[in-house]
């Protein structure tokens, strides 16, 4: 492979090697899958945070279309190391055999607006309360039940409720957060503008689409797609464009 991207500027590869990072924090051996269409202007890289059951894709903006249509599978820690923040670039690593995840994305179109997402501000508070609550429930347990099993149990529970009047999981939101969708806009970029970096503005505006058995959670730093409970999986790959 060892094919040279481009990136329009050095925020992009910042951006993009600051998602890579909190990716291997959570998983030392992450795979992740690149994909752009030949003749696009933009690079999505998917990855799967363990434990949070969701699809994360950040993309990134070229410098100049491919020629070609690129879709491989490597590792996010040899990504990482690739990105060349300074320079704006990235040379793609070798292949990796893809975990079972990276066959199954979520649909190319069809995404239609869902309402009933609370404000940014609503969901901060909600994240807020629900680590209160686990920390809280984790500390009355009694020593001989403060199990992994038990605590998972309690995670499980508090992160499976429903954000607002939606379907969407509260762990979406959260896995959202973790990896970085969630934070503040620069002031002096307006809210939802492509490239948008991080500041100390307004917080990140999200929005919530559908399509076929999956819900996205957009933000201008990324998505997070999650299977709507009881739907079908789709197949394909989201669109390749910046968010």
């Amino acid at each position: 492979m060892n094919e040279q991207l481009h990136f329009a500027d050095s925020g992009e590869a910042a951006d993009l090697a600051a998602f890579l990072g909190r990716l291997v924090h959570y998983d030392r051996a992450a795979a992740v899958r690149l994909q752009a269409r030949a003749g696009g202007g933009a690079l999505a890289v998917f990855g799967r945070p363990p434990s949070f059951d969701v699809l994360a894709v950040r993309t990134a903006r070229l410098a100049t279309p491919l020629a070609s249509p690129l879709d491989v599978t490597v590792s996010a820690g040899e990504l990482l190391e690739a990105v060349d923040e300074s320079g704006a670039a990235l040379r793609v690593p070798g292949p990796v055999t893809g975990p079972p995840w990276a066959g199954v994305l979520p649909p190319r179109g069809g995404w239609r607006p869902v309402a009933g997402l609370p404000a940014p501000e609503a969901v901060r508070a909600a994240l807020a309360a629900a680590v209160a609550e686990f920390r809280a429930r984790d500390e009355a347990l009694p020593p001989q039940h403060r199990t992994r099993s038990e605590r998972d149990r309690i995670g499980r529970e508090i992160w499976s409720r429903t954000l607002g009047d939606t379907e969407l999981p509260l762990r979406a939101a959260h896995a959202a957060q973790s990896l970085g969708f969630l934070r503040p806009v620069r002031s002096t970029v307006p809210a939802g503008a492509t490239g948008a970096r991080p500041g100390s503005g307004a917080p990140a505006p999200v929005a919530l689409f559908a399509s076929g058995g999956w819900l996205r959670l957009s933000t201008p730093y990324g998505s997070v797609a999650a299977r709507r409970p009881g739907g079908a999986a789709g197949l394909g790959a989201l669109q390749v464009r910046p968010v």
